[in-house]
C-alpha cells in the first residue's frame, strides 16, 4: 500500500548536454567567461551589512502593486517585453511566450524582496520556453519554475540542468558558450560573462552566462549577471543587438568583490554591444548590496545623458508592458 503522507513529485527529466567541454570559448581571449572569485576585498569589514541593510529591511513593508494583465497584440517582427522585477522577464513574440529568470519569491533565504512582482504568477499567459542564465538564488528559484513548468522546454547553461529537471519541464537543454537552441523561429545562443554559477560552495564547476534571442531578424540580449568585462564587444560584433536588458544594482556588495555592474559600467557595456536600446534590470526589487534601492536608475540616466543616449534608454515599470 502506497505511503499517504509520501510525497509525490514530478518525474525526472532527461538531461541533453552539450558535447563540448565544460568552460570552453571559441573567440577572443578577452571575451572568454570570467569566474569572480570568494577572497572578500580589503577592508570590507568595517561596515556592517547585518545592522546597515539587512535588519533595516525586515521593518521595511514591501512596496509596489500587481499590475492587471495586459500584454500587447504583437504584429509580425515586433516585440514584447514585460519586466517582473529584478532579472525576471517575460518576452513575447506573435507566436510564443518566453520567461528569463523568472523569479516570485518574497524571500532568497534571509533578503527580503522590498517590491512586489510586476505581475501575478497566474495571470502570465501560456509559456512556451524557459531560460535560465546561472544557479544563483535571486535568478534560479525552484519553487516558481515548479509553478512555470508545464510541459515545455527548459534552457540553461551547462552543469544546471539537475537542479531543473525535476520540475515537471518537457525537456532540459544544457548550453556552453557562443552553443544555440532552437524551438520553432526562436533561436537562443549562451554568451559568455564575468560572474560565478556556484549555487553552494561545493558546486563551482556550474556554468553562467547570458542569452542572445533572435526571432524574425530581431535579437533581445539578457546577459544575465554579470561585472563588465571586455566580451561585450565581440558580442555586440557576432550579433546585431535590438534591445539589452542589463543589470545596473548590487554592485556595492557586503564583500567589496566586483561582481555586478554599476550603471556607468552598464552604459559603457551598452555602447561596446552597439546595441539600439537598452533596459536596466537587477535593481530595486531585492537589497543584495549597500547603495539605496532607488540609486541605480538615477545615475544610469545621469550618466546617459552625458554619453548622449539617454533617449535610447527605456526605464520599465515592474508590470508594465512595452513593445520594440
Amino acid at each position: 500500500m502506497a505511503n499517504p503522507f509520501q510525497r509525490i513529485g514530478k518525474p525526472k527529466t532527461e538531461i541533453k548536454k552539450s558535447a563540448k567541454a565544460n568552460g570552453t570559448h571559441e573567440g577572443a581571449p578577452a571575451a572568454a567567461a570570467r569566474k569572480v572569485g570568494l577572497k572578500p576585498k580589503k577592508g570590507w569589514q568595517q561596515r556592517n551589512f547585518l545592522t546597515e541593510v539587512l535588519i533595516p529591511s525586515l521593518f521595511e513593508p514591501r512596496s509596489g502593486e500587481h499590475a492587471t494583465p495586459s500584454f500587447p497584440e504583437l504584429k509580425e517582427g515586433e516585440i514584447g517585453l514585460t519586466w517582473i522585477g529584478h532579472a525576471s522577464f517575460l518576452i513575447q513574440t506573435r507566436d510564443h511566450n518566453l520567461l528569463v529568470d523568472p523569479n516570485w519569491a518574497k524571500w532568497l533565504k534571509v533578503f527580503k524582496r522590498m517590491k512586489q512582482p510586476g505581475l501575478r504568477l497566474r495571470d502570465l499567459p501560456a509559456i512556451d520556453l524557459v531560460l535560465v542564465t546561472h544557479a544563483h538564488f535571486d535568478h534560479l528559484d525552484r519553487k516558481t519554475l515548479r509553478g512555470v513548468a508545464a510541459d515545455q522546454p527548459i534552457v540553461v547553461p551547462f552543469e544546471v540542468g539537475n537542479l531543473v529537471h525535476d520540475l515537471g519541464f518537457r525537456s532540459v537543454h544544457e548550453l556552453h558558450y557562443w552553443e544555440d537552441y532552437q524551438l520553432g523561429p526562436l533561436k537562443i545562443t549562451l554568451t559568455p560573462c564575468h560572474h560565478w554559477g556556484a549555487r553552494m560552495l561545493h558546486d563551482s564547476h556550474r556554468g553562467f552566462g547570458g542569452f542572445i534571442i533572435e526571432v524574425g531578424g530581431r535579437s533581445i540580449f539578457h546577459c544575465g549577471d554579470t561585472a563588465y568585462f571586455e566580451g561585450f564587444k565581440e558580442i555586440g560584433q557576432r550579433h546585431a543587438i535590438d534591445v539589452a536588458l542589463l543589470p545596473i544594482g548590487a554592485y556595492d556588495p557586503p564583500t567589496g568583490r566586483d561582481v555586478h555592474m554599476n550603471p556607468e559600467e552598464a552604459v559603457r557595456a551598452f555602447l561596446d554591444l552597439g546595441a539600439r536600446r537598452m533596459v536596466p534590470m537587477h535593481y530595486g526589487t531585492f537589497r543584495l548590496s549597500y547603495e539605496p534601492l532607488n540609486e541605480p536608475p538615477a545615475r544610469l540616466l545621469a550618466c546617459a545623458q552625458e554619453h548622449g543616449v539617454a533617449d535610447r534608454i527605456s526605464v520599465m515599470t515592474e508590470g508594465q508592458s512595452m513593445v520594440f
